[in-house]
């Protein structure tokens, strides 16, 4: 892989790890409105935004010592990463990992085949395979080609984001303000934000490839702790936005779409949409990534060879037919949604709870000059 850390810039080694962060836990779901009006809304206005401050706060705490461990252990795959916290019970995670890979994805084609219906008649096949097409494009040509899709898709959707507060509060801003004035009970702020916070923790491993761009602890530790605010401010900024219509807007499948046509706008409608599938792309992308990387480290192990582009290709493909078509027909889309709370307490006992037991005792051992030195090693 070589020394990348060594002509890495300040963005790669500060700023791109929190915007892929942002792109592997935005989704469809965020990015509509949707999870933020179901975990947000019900604790009321003031309620939600000290959620969505705790949501904040944890990914921080959480993507700062993720970062850290890799950089201290070399490890920038989430196969390497658990072999050292779990040791021989690192299945638990891969197996854990491939489950939500398969729910999210499965989703994410959903989703984008409701979008391309909606933007242009496309039968929903039709957008669900460009999402499948676009993410294996990006995900063929790796670290480089990937990097890239955050960076710019991430200007896009703080752009929109942006455009959206102005249009929504120059419009509807008096109303905001004045439920916001209005108090209402704040019940379930603490363990809203825990629970949102749990169920996208994982992001932090997905985007691990990114890693290898510290050039010191203190790189990963200010990555990580700016990761939690370039993830969570658009979410900040949608859901001051949803107050204007507390509380009728937690019952909206679509909050999004409920505001835009408030709004009467049809073309932001449209570029509001295509920021939508920007995010799926970016999210999908980001899953199917991490997936691959792990995979390049054990060919690079045993073929001394890099993992070929056409076989990123074929692997990104294989995983995302498997999920979005294998897991609809089948009904374990379903059943894994069922159990998707399970899972998202499967991970703080797998990932999160190891990593600040575990993780935080083997960095408070080293000193950051012995970083670079894997603990098998040491």
């Amino acid at each position: 892989m070589g020394n990348v850390s060594a002509t890495s810039s300040r963005f790669q080694r500060l700023i791109l790890p929190g915007l892929a962060f942002k792109a592997a836990v935005i989704g469809g779901g965020y990015a509509t409105g949707r999870e933020l009006a179901e975990y947000f809304i019900p604790s009321g206005p003031q309620g939600g935004v000290l959620a969505i401050l705790v949501a904040m706060v944890c990914w921080s705490v959480v993507c700062a010592l993720t970062f850290a461990l890799a950089h201290a252990t070399r490890r920038f795959d989430y196969h390497g990463l658990f072999g050292d916290l779990l040791g021989p019970f690192a299945f638990v995670f891969e197996l854990a990992y491939l489950v939500f890979m398969v729910l999210i994805l499965a989703v994410f084609g959903a989703a984008a085949g409701a979008i391309g219906e909606a933007m242009f008649g496309w039968p929903k096949l039709v957008g669900t395979l460009a999402l499948m097409v676009g993410i294996g494009v990006f995900t063929a040509f790796g670290n480089q080609s990937v990097e890239r899709l955050f960076k710019w898709v991430s200007f896009f959707l703080y752009g929109i984001y942006v455009l959206f507060v102005v249009f929504v509060l120059s419009s509807f801003g008096d109303r905001a303000l004045a439920i916001f004035q209005t108090p209402v009970p704040t019940d379930g702020w603490l363990s809203g934000g825990l629970t949102y916070a749990g169920y996208n923790i994982v992001g932090a491993v997905i985007v691990l490839p990114l890693a290898r761009h510290f050039t010191s602890r203190r790189d990963a530790v200010v990555a990580g702790v700016l990761a939690g605010p370039l993830a969570m401010v658009p979410g900040l900024l949608f859901f001051i936005c949803m107050v204007a219509w507390y509380p009728q807007i937690g019952a909206q499948a679509l909050p999004s779409d409920y505001m835009l046509g408030k709004l009467d706008m049809p073309v932001f409608h449209l570029l509001f949409q295509a920021m939508i599938f920007s995010a799926l792309l970016e999210s999908g992308a980001a899953a199917v990534h991490a997936t691959n990387e792990r995979i390049a480290v054990a060919w690079r192990e045993r073929r001394k060879a890099e993992l070929p582009h056409a076989w990123r290709f074929f692997i990104a493909a294989a995983v995302l037919v498997g999920s979005i078509f294998i897991a609809d027909r089948f009904g374990l889309v379903a059943l894994i949604a069922k159990g998707y709370r399970g899972l998202a307490y499967l991970f703080l006992a797998v990932y999160v709870l190891p990593l600040l037991t575990v993780g935080v005792w083997r960095l408070w051992r080293r000193a950051p000059r012995a970083a670079v030195v894997p603990f098998h090693e040491a």
